[in-house]
């Protein structure tokens, strides 16, 4: 007995060193942490770890205490099973989707155990599998490089973009082998590695125009995967500087939200050239869409403005890569890079996506075709999640929900005309209902195609042409040009002439017209003495489907050239040269008509005008010419000294452009008359035998002298009488005829008669304009006529 209490004490004693050891042990438990680690995309189910056995946990209670994960998420990523304590993967895990941008991706878990309370912190990290391939944004990507561009120049390259992380993304960039480019990268931290093409031997357009290059990306996966990008250099043939900006790094810091149009930086660069190679203007360089989107750069200031609307709960800042170009024939470009940080506000807009959009769409499309799809939403809830969305401005379309929620689609509310208007940019607004309301915008751009509704169209309804007579054979002559309001094959417009059974079909025959150009040529020459005016019809057809077409008239009138010579109609020899004889007696007196040169000119007007002129005479004090008569008359009495045989040669030319002449030879023979001769013996033999009465005999002699002269005077009077009627009804047409033979012809246009004849025109007469002088519009005594009379 007494031994008993020391015995029992020692049992109870270790116990309680049990309990105690054990408490210890689940407390440092539940202040560890335990970690598991499980690769992305692996199935739904698969098990994690253990929870319950690492923790030292006895499955039996699990259920009873209710044993249980706690996370964060609506839709849990791991399940525990309450029966033995293993955690599974619940649904698909992309570790790309749950931590952007990171190197460890945790997830961090809580294990739940009641009665008593129990936390048990758990975290599983999800390893990436290099389960995507780099891609770049584009195929192909086209460089103009100058040839005098200098080694060591670099190119910024879009970064290929690998949404796997750590060493699954992209670890280096490769280059096709060439003689002139190298390739560089540069680390940009979180924005990753991006590629620059460096410029390593000078180029030789002469010797090579263009390069290709092969761009690959390869990421650090096992085994790696890689993407490529095609390079295409074209080497410009120009030499000069390229701009410089003014500081080396540029950097700004702007609000989110800032309203569109909101300055964020201003950049400035210099060009040592002069003219249009100084003048910089600025553009993006190799910059993403997004940025595109949110930001625009002023090309003449080089202020880079807010486009669209900045958020940081999307991205907390922007690289930008600014290029200045000069305005060379062959422009230089030197990039920049800005950083721009936003600094976060908490507030969201409204997001406007276009799903579909249709580029072009027919003038004639109905009412209520659809042009885009668009998805409006806003992260807000409630009041300030519901958006107000319309098209703004004055187009002919509007915007109507769809079926889907957060779906509209833009309709055309108005019928479309592509000539009034082509291009729409259309901007659609959206507009919360939060205070102070918060709105976005977006802008497209629907362009209306041509559907072929309308005619060609001349400028006139008739055209008056003026063809020059003798023209060149198979020459233009004139040009009818028709326009059409549409474009394309609906605007090609072919030409062609209508032949028909008409009057002038053949003359209309000799024409010929181009079908592209609307130019008319005249297979032979026009004869004003044959045809003076004729008429047709052109039309202009268009290549639409069905082609639409329309017709002009034609009016084409001859104009009169210089083509023929004067016709020499008197003197007029007997083997037909023009030459003749004149018989004048020596007595005559100063201004007598000698004789009267006649002559004929085919063509009219200035060029049927005849002016006559003494080209070669024996003694110019004897005679003169009338320049506009052709009569020859004496400017002297004649002597004894005087010559009794006299040759004049006249000329007689029109009053053409290039004058037309002839000549005509008239010799003038001195003769004495037969009267004088018998006086003057009369006279010698009434003084040999009667010298006594020399008064008596000498005033019969001179008595006799005077009325023989009379008698002469008269004779020759009624001979050249004779001589000039007998002329003038061989070859005058008229009476009043002057000495020039003209002729005149009328014709008619509409209301107004018209007459072609030479310069000597009647009082009351006008010339009508575009005629060169030769035409005279005379009063119609007639009535309106549309006769053609020559």
């Amino acid at each position: 007995m007494e031994q008993s209490g020391p015995c029992s004490y020692r049992p109870g004693r270790k116990w309680i060193s049990f309990v105690l050891a054990l408490t210890l042990f689940f407390s440092m438990k539940a202040s560890g942490q335990m970690r598991y680690s499980i690769s992305e995309e692996i199935k739904e189910g698969t098990a994690v770890g253990n929870i319950a056995k690492d923790l030292g946990i006895d499955p039996n209670i699990l259920k009873a205490r209710g044993f249980r994960i706690v996370s964060g998420s609506t839709e849990p990523l791991f399940q525990v099973n309450q029966n033995d304590g293993i955690l599974y993967v619940n649904r698909k895990i992309d570790r790309e989707e749950i931590c952007q941008r990171t190197s460890t991706c945790l997830i961090n878990l809580k294990s739940v155990l009641e009665n008593p309370l129990e936390i048990h912190y758990v975290a599983v990290e999800v390893l990436d599998v290099n389960d995507h391939s780099p891609s770049f944004p584009e195929n192909n990507k086209r460089l103009e490089i100058s040839e005098s561009t200098l080694p060591g120049t670099r190119f910024q390259l879009h970064a290929a973009l690998d949404p796997d992380g750590g060493m699954n993304s992209v670890q280096q960039y490769k280059l096709s082998q060439n003689n002139h480019f190298r390739l560089e990268v540069k680390d940009r931290g979180k924005d990753g590695k991006v590629p620059i093409l460096q410029l390593q031997s000078p180029l030789d357009r002469e010797a090579s125009s263009s390069h290709k290059l092969l761009l690959t990306a390869v990421d650090g996966g096992k085994p790696p995967k890689s993407g490529s990008m095609e390079i295409l250099i074209d080497v410009l043939d120009v030499n000069d500087n390229a701009p410089i900006f003014t500081k080396d790094v540029y950097s700004a810091e702007i609000n989110e939200n800032s309203p569109i149009g909101t300055i964020v930086i201003r950049v400035n660069a210099t060009d040592l050239d002069e003219g249009l190679n100084g003048e910089v203007s600025y553009s993006f360089g190799n910059v993403n869409s997004k940025v595109q989107e949110m930001f625009d750069v002023n090309p003449s200031t080089g202020e880079i403005t807010v486009k669209g609307q900045l958020d940081y709960e999307v991205d907390d800042s922007y690289e930008i890569d600014i290029q200045a170009s000069d305005s060379g024939a062959v422009p230089l470009r030197t990039d920049k890079s800005i950083t721009v940080n936003i600094r976060d506000i908490n507030d969201n807009a409204p997001a406007i996506e276009v799903t579909s959009l249709s580029n072009k769409i027919p003038e004639d499309a109905r009412l209520g075709t659809t042009v885009a799809l668009l998805s409006i939403t806003d992260l807000d809830s409630g009041v300030n999640g519901k958006v107000i969305s319309f098209v703004n401005g004055d187009t002919p379309f509007t915007l109507t929900p769809s079926i889907q929620d957060n779906m509209y689609a833009v309709v055309t509310k108005s019928q479309l005309d592509r000539e009034k208007q082509s291009i729409y940019d259309v901007t659609v607004t959206a507009k919360d209902a939060g205070e102070p309301a918060l709105t976005s915008e977006k802008t497209f751009r629907v362009v209306v195609s041509d559907v072929n509704d309308n005619s060609p169209e001349f400028s006139t309804s008739r055209y008056n042409f003026y063809v020059p007579e003798n023209n060149p054979p198979g020459l233009s002559v004139f040009s009818l040009i028709a326009s059409d309001r549409d474009e394309g094959d609906n605007a090609l417009i072919s030409y062609h002439i209508i032949r028909d059974g008409s009057k002038y079909n053949k003359v209309t025959s000799f024409l010929n017209i181009n079908s592209e150009n609307g130019d008319i040529m005249a297979l032979k020459s026009f004869d004003f003495e044959t045809v003076k005016t004729f008429q047709f019809h052109v039309v202009a057809s268009d290549s639409g489907t069905p082609s639409l077409s329309s017709n002009v008239t034609v009016n084409v009138f001859i104009l009169d050239q210089n083509d023929n010579a004067p016709v020499i109609l008197y003197p007029v020899s007997s083997n037909g040269s023009a030459e003749g004889v004149e018989e004048i007696p020596r007595n005559v007196n100063a201004g007598h008509l000698v004789t009267k040169v006649r002559a004929y000119d085919a063509d009219i007007g200035y060029n049927g005008w005849l002016l006559f002129s003494l080209q070669q005479v024996t003694d110019h004090s004897l005679f003169a010419l009338d320049r506009y008569t052709g009569q020859i008359r004496t400017l002297r009495s004649f002597t004894e000294t005087d010559e009794a045989e006299h040759k004049l040669l006249i000329l007689v030319k029109d009053n053409g452009n290039v004058s037309l002449s002839a000549t005509a030879t008239v010799i003038v023979k001195v003769v004495e008359p037969k009267e004088a001769f018998a006086a003057s013996d009369v006279k010698s033999s009434t003084k040999a035998e009667e010298d006594n009465n020399m008064t008596f005999y000498l005033m019969i002699t001179v008595g006799s002298v005077s009325a023989l002269f009379l008698v002469s005077i008269i004779v020759l009077i009624s001979m050249q009488c004779s001589k000039s009627t007998d002329f003038t009804s061989k070859y005058l047409p008229e009476p009043n005829y002057d000495g020039t033979l003209c002729h005149s012809i009328q014709y008619r246009s509409g209301d107004k008669r018209y007459m072609l004849v030479g310069p000597r025109m009647s009082i009351g007469s006008t010339i009508v304009p575009g005629s060169h002088a030769n035409t005279l519009m005379l009063p119609d005594r007639r009535g309106t006529s549309g006769e053609m009379r020559s």
